[in-house]
């Protein structure tokens, strides 16, 4: 057969994926199709019930809907109040947050004391493993790197696709104990591999926190200051859940409804967790902040600042996409109670890290970009800076490595995911199944020798 060319086929024919496959817009509205499981108004279309979170944006007030600020609740308990308790007590709060989130309740100092053992127990992988899987042919993106490995756990275990509440928890504390290994050594080997830097395999310590062990991991000299710790451990409470609706969590449930294993539902959920419009989006603020810095001459002047946010919005600055990021979220709208957390310590971190012109900075962007965007854009509620917004600045504060950003989101949210995943199993709903309506004409069938 004569050698085809791959890529004029492929140019070829790409063409036509856009001029056949288009549906146009009005057809959404006139079918009432709720794109993205979203409203007109951008309130998601109900489709489940949970006891695991609650993300408030608005009151209803005579009927209607009204911004408000923005609340997170881990079963029932305000997370601002829960990161209060830990911190004043100067514990680190995301052992107790993923027991509050698989159980339902605080748990006491024995039943702490049990489960950070149980959490111990599970954090040794596999014999081999780092060298048989997370060292052969180590990948690029941290994100696939931590799905290979998680598959290739599925091998070890000798009861993987049993799906008891029992069998599922015990898969899930595992993972939360063993996601920073995957994490932090998948990194070691690219950066070994790809970066030609050395290789440092540093086993976790028995009685530090996963923040803790996550640094002493990662770093050269194992060294880290109780402040860098303690931020670190504080954006692993506040990335561990955020409701079932959310497109990683959701995407759990979606594939737990159809009984597959733990370890498939949880890689399903990484693979959503990697796009840029979720997981990612911590990257895209750093790197457009550093754009920003690269092509503002004072940092200080609030109309050049001012000038280069409407080159966003109008896709003439950094990537060209028309988006602030790290500003607005689909569900909040006044505030982000994590960013309003978080914000409490970024200066503080700043300060230590000598780093206090950019944090002024984000302040301003923080509180001009909301008027840009109100003044160019037509928006149905407010806009204000989500957790993304600052959360990469303070990794790359803490020396983390771009590539661990969305891997260390999915450190602290395998926790959220497991809970989602055991409420699925519980309930034993129906498998998820929404409906598409076609809008495609119906064409009669040509035999081959009829066509062209």
């Amino acid at each position: 057969m004569e050698n085809i060319n791959t890529k004029g086929f492929i140019e070829k024919y790409s063409k036509l994926i856009f001029e056949n496959g288009a549906i146009e817009n009005d057809l959404y509205l006139k079918y009432e199709v709720k794109r993205g499981l979203r409203d007109i108004s951008g309130k998601g279309v109900l489709v489940g019930l949970t006891e695991i979170s609650e993300i408030i944006s608005y009151v209803i007030e005579d009927g209607d809907l009204v911004p408000c600020e923005g609340k997170l609740y881990y079963r029932g308990i305000n997370v601002e109040k829960l990161v209060d308790g830990f911190l004043k007590e100067k514990r680190f709060g995301f052992e107790e947050a993923c027991f509050l989130l698989l159980f339902g309740y605080l748990p006491d100092k024995d039943e702490f004391a049990d489960f950070s053992s149980v959490l111990e127990a599970h954090t040794a992988l596999p014999e081999n493993f780092i060298r048989d899987t997370i060292m052969n042919a180590p990948s690029r993106d941290m994100m696939n790197s931590l799905s290979k490995s998680v598959l290739t756990l599925y091998a070890f275990d000798k009861t993987p696709d049993d799906i008891s509440p029992e069998n599922v928890l015990r898969q899930s504390i595992s993972l939360i104990a063993q996601f920073p290994l995957l994490a932090v050594y998948g990194y070691q080997a690219f950066a070994h591999f790809h970066e030609n830097k050395s290789l440092m395999i540093h086993p976790p310590q028995i009685g530090r926190s996963i923040a803790e062990n996550i640094l002493h991991m990662l770093r050269p000299d194992s060294k880290y200051t109780e402040l860098e710790a303690r931020i670190l451990d504080l954006a692993l409470v506040l990335h561990a859940e955020h409701g079932g609706g959310n497109n990683s969590t959701f995407t759990n449930h979606v594939v737990t409804s159809s009984h597959t294993d733990t370890y498939s539902a949880v890689v399903a959920s990484l693979a959503s967790l990697k796009g840029p419009r979720h997981g990612g989006a911590n990257i895209k603020v750093v790197q457009m902040f550093r754009d920003m810095m690269e092509n503002i001459s004072d940092w200080n002047d609030d109309q050049e600042i001012n000038a280069y946010l409407e080159k966003l919005l109008n896709k003439e600055a950094f990537d060209r996409s028309g988006l602030i990021y790290g500003m607005g979220h689909a569900v909040y709208s006044l505030s982000d109670p994590r960013a309003l957390i978080f914000r409490q310590f970024v200066e503080q971190l700043a300060n230590e890290k000598g780093r206090n012109d950019e944090y002024v900075l984000y302040s301003k962007v923080e509180t001009l970009a909301p008027v840009i965007i109100g003044k160019i854009r037509k928006i149905y509620k407010g806009v204000s800076a989500n957790i993304d917004f600052y959360s990469g600045f303070v990794y790359s504060m803490l020396d983390l490595p771009e590539e661990l950003f969305t891997p260390l989101f999915a450190v602290a949210r395998v926790a959220g995911w497991s809970a989602h995943r055991l409420e699925e199993l519980v309930n034993n709903g129906k498998i998820i199944r929404p409906a598409y309506k076609s809008v495609t004409k119906q064409q009669s069938y040509v035999p081959m020798k009829d066509r062209g």
